[in-house]
């Protein structure tokens, strides 16, 4: 596999990391191309707005067979109005997989938004392939993503979700699978960036704030109307978060509890995804379909990919 990373949002610190990714994923047989301004710096970012979007482009006509980002951070935003969303989207169309998270949920959403090519929700250079010891179950759905394998994913739910949960098999059928980070998400309500999607499940993760915060964006998608209009709301990993004794109990659990007593769309829980060791690799944008045994919950897109 041509894999081609760049860096269209933060600038790589740790470079250590890059340089770990790039011979972890050379050891796996992948032929690693580095974009030439992956270690660009301007301020936080990884070169100027104008760099990042050449170093886009540049990806979109590599002819790899995955384009992954170095890192997140933050950036995406505010190269939305000047995206090449065409050029990435015909790039899809010759068989380039566009997969990252974070940060890259901008990206993902404006080019869902614009052109409903489908991008992949997964690991990063640094972060995943970087890592000192990277997660077998991340290494292992990527590869079923990049060999074109992967047919759906299924993980355990918690105990506690089986109670709020129809007893229905089947929670959702021919819906569009979107989402990603939730801050970032919220970000591009209102602009011409997110896409519209009624009967979809979205997935939501988000690291580094504090349940509060989690509580405020998910109010801010809920009055939006975005939440009722989907047949079901999944939720990753919300990591990294500091709870102090002002809080006084007030929880992640707090948060999922009140998001249940305002919505009937199902909330499910645990989703391997995030900024976290193990995630899933995920369509985005592909229709899915839903399903709980027990507390098995599986997304299936293989029947319905085209």
């Amino acid at each position: 596999m041509h894999i081609y990373l760049y860096s269209p949002s933060g600038a790589v610190r740790d470079k250590a990391a890059l340089r770990l990714a790039v011979k972890r994923l050379g050891k796996l047989g992948h032929d690693v191309e580095l974009d030439p301004a992956a270690l660009s710096s301007s301020k936080r970012f990884a070169g100027e707005d104008d760099e990042r979007l050449l170093a886009i482009s540049r990806a979109a006509a590599s002819g790899a067979d995955i384009v992954m980002p170095t890192r997140g951070g933050y950036g995406l935003t505010r190269l939305l109005k000047h995206l090449p969303v065409k050029a990435i989207a015909q790039s899809i169309k010759g068989g380039t997989r566009w997969v990252g998270h974070s940060d890259f949920t901008a990206l993902q959403m404006a080019v869902l938004a614009k052109t409903r090519a489908v991008t992949w929700a997964g690991p990063h250079a640094c972060f995943d392939f970087g890592a000192k010891d990277m997660d077998d179950i991340t290494l292992a759905c990527f590869d079923d993503m990049a060999q074109g394998r992967g047919e759906g994913a299924g993980w355990r739910l918690p105990a506690a979700d089986l109670e709020h949960l129809p007893q229905k098999a089947l929670l959702a059928e021919h819906a569009t699978l979107w989402g990603g980070n939730l801050s970032v998400l919220c970000s591009m309500v209102g602009t011409p960036y997110l896409p519209s999607i009624t009967g979809g499940v979205l997935f939501l993760e988000d690291v580094a704030e504090h349940p509060y915060r989690v509580e405020r964006m998910l109010t801010q998608l809920l009055n939006a109307g975005l939440l009722a209009q989907q047949k079901a709301i999944v939720l990753g990993s919300f990591s990294d978060y500091q709870l102090s004794s002002h809080d006084k109990g007030f929880t992640l659990h707090t948060v999922v509890a009140w998001l249940r007593s305002q919505t009937k769309t199902p909330v499910l829980t645990g989703l391997p995804f995030g900024h976290v060791a193990t995630k899933l690799c995920l369509p985005v944008g592909q229709e899915v379909s839903l399903l709980r045994e027990g507390r098995e919950a599986f997304l299936l897109w293989a029947h319905h990919a085209h």
